[in-house]
């Protein structure tokens, strides 16, 4: 039988600043409709395949929940201690007895990015543009430049008439190649809200001189306004030239005295991923072909604007050190400047 812990102990594991793992061990359908705000999906069914990477060292603190009524949760903290991981319990009672000691459940995907994207709003009042404003402004011509923020097969699969293709982390690294004029509208979309809320402050907080705005509701606002996206567009965004990666290189040093964002050495990288009391993720935030051209070891592909919006999705530790890595340091920055305002304190750039 698996240990179990009440909701109260896990509401002061959620607190203590120590390494924690919560992990859903349903399907993620089910998992969608109701869970733990800080909850991982990790389906039982998939196990094998994600914990490795998700929870990488074995005694970090584990904690499986479920519905309260399967036994999914109990299996997976069985499953998981036969394949190494010795610090396994399961919560009793699932999200039932969660939401009974007076917790709130939530309802959706990478809930936790999203709700940032949102408080990212509110904070900086980050300008919005509606789908009726911009159709407008590309019928009559206006100067403006639509950059896409989600990742090529996403755009690829429906995007808005001029878009370029230009995922999250990229925006900063690769803006000033495309725009030159400092009178050029930028727009930023997504899918939603999250990526251009996000995509759209980066620019602002990078000093970009150009009135930047995110699309609202990106592509599904386009569509609810009956407007026609297009279908199987390649548009990305060109290489940056040496003076378009000099205004980056600039622009992002601004931006890591903002928020703290601090280098680290190889060598200090190694003496962390030799220290056995904690989590060391290595993870490279560059353009999955970039990654796939070559890699440092160990490194996992999370490019930037995904991890910001999917980060449950990339890493499952709680309170653990993210080490981003690019090619010279611009999107790295840009990637840990926004984990850190999410409470990834250990975020920092190789």
């Amino acid at each position: 039988m698996a240990t179990t812990i009440d909701a109260a102990i896990l509401a002061s594991w959620l607190g203590d600043g120590d390494e924690l793992a919560v992990l859903d061990a349903r399907e993620q359908g089910v998992f969608l409709e109701s869970h733990l705000f800080h909850a991982a999906c990790i389906p039982l069914s998939h196990l094998e395949l994600l914990l490795s990477t998700r929870v990488p060292r074995l005694d970090t603190r584990v904690v499986w929940c479920d519905d309260g009524i399967s036994d999914l949760a109990a299996r997976a903290a069985q499953r998981s201690s036969e394949l190494g991981w010795s610090n396994a319990v399961v919560l009793e009672g699932g999200t039932a007895a969660w939401a009974s000691a007076g917790h709130e459940l939530y309802a959706g995907v990478n809930v936790p990015s999203k709700a940032f994207g949102e408080h990212v709003e509110h904070t900086y009042g980050t300008p919005r543009m509606p789908a009726s404003e911009l159709k407008q402004l590309i019928d009559s011509g206006a100067d403006m430049v639509i950059l896409d923020s989600r990742p090529m097969p996403e755009y690829r699969n429906m995007s808005i008439p001029t878009g370029i293709d230009c995922p999250g982390a990229e925006l900063v690294y690769r803006v000033k190649q495309i725009v030159n004029d400092p009178d050029t509208l930028v727009v930023v979309n997504c899918a939603g809200r999250t990526r251009s809320i996000i995509g759209s402050q980066s620019l602002i907080n990078a000093g970009l001189e150009n009135r930047v705005v995110a699309l609202e509701n990106g592509t599904m606002g386009w569509e609810l306004a009956g407007f026609q996206v297009d279908r199987g567009n390649e548009f990305h965004a060109a290489d940056p030239s040496p003076a378009a990666s000099d205004w980056a290189m600039q622009a992002v040093a601004a931006v890591a005295d903002r928020f703290g964002v601090v280098r680290i050495s190889h060598d200090l990288l190694a003496e962390w991923q030799a220290d056995r009391t904690r989590t060391t993720y290595l993870l490279d935030v560059r353009t999955p072909d970039e990654y796939t051209d070559g890699h440092l070891p160990g490194s996992r592909s999370a490019p930037g604007g995904q991890l910001v919006q999917a980060t449950d999705e990339y890493v499952a530790t709680r309170n653990a050190r993210l080490v981003l890595v690019d090619d010279n340091g611009v999107r790295a920055t840009m990637t840990a400047s926004w984990l850190r305002q999410m409470g990834w304190n250990d975020a920092v750039v190789l």
